[in-house]
């Protein structure tokens, strides 16, 4: 049997209180996770309640049975036409999906998503727009067979841009490395990732930060416990 593992990890742009990134974790009407991730444009409390829509929105949609194409393209339907097309923002959705037995990541344009497979680590550079600013927007979306030891990680901005303004940008082959290392611990490696931004950025965040890590496992046990965590200092 197959098991599902994401982790999440975040933090504010530094001086400010509320965060423009969001993050939600739903369960699949068939069985599955999805993992939303949105980087609304700015930071702080509208970026903040821009960012909740988008993810509440996906949430809910992929809750009603919708394919995750589908649901980026609706969600940006929804965002350019309450914000007249003036805001904007990057949308990552990251589904293990039982019923078609897949693993599907769509994108809507920020940083790439770094995809572990057959213990090769590759990078998911999506050019797509991001929401709310066309008529139009088609998202990216890649999809492979779901299988164990598959492991994705995605980030929004204030991650992938960490240290550029201090010389020390990262390189897509430390992300593949920390895959190939840390992969089977996702709490750890979402962690790891957050920390060493925070170390880039002089422990000072440039940006807003989020990184996510869906990590499909073997369930050996004869009963299915599922279990959730959060840390949410205030």
């Amino acid at each position: 049997m197959l098991e599902i593992k994401i982790a999440v990890a975040k933090t504010n742009k530094y001086s400010v209180s509320e965060s423009g990134d969001s993050v939600e974790v739903t369960e699949r009407p068939r069985g599955g996770l999805s993992v939303v991730l949105a980087d609304a444009q700015g930071s702080g409390k509208s970026a903040r309640m821009n960012s909740r829509l988008v993810v509440a929105k996906c949430a809910a949609l992929i809750g009603e049975g919708a394919r995750d194409g589908a649901v980026a393209r609706a969600v940006h339907d929804m965002l350019f036409s309450l914000r007249d097309g003036k805001v904007s923002a990057t949308l990552t959705i990251v589904s293990a999906d039982m019923e078609t037995m897949s693993l599907v990541i769509t994108q809507s344009s920020g940083p790439p998503v770094f995809l572990l497979q057959s213990d090769v680590a590759m990078t998911l550079d999506a050019k797509s727009q991001p929401i709310g600013v066309h008529r139009s927007m088609k998202p990216s979306v890649y999809e492979v067979a779901l299988e164990a030891k598959l492991a994705v990680l995605a980030m929004t901005d204030g991650i992938y841009a960490a240290g550029r303004t201090r010389g020390a940008p990262w390189q897509d082959e430390d992300f593949h490395a920390m895959l190939l290392r840390h992969s089977a611990s996702p709490d750890f490696l979402a962690t790891e990732i957050l920390e060493a931004a925070l170390r880039k950025d002089a422990r000072r965040a440039q940006d807003d930060m989020a990184v996510c890590v869906l990590l499909v496992g073997e369930h050996t046990s004869e009963v299915k416990i599922r279990t959730l965590s959060a840390c949410l200092p205030y």
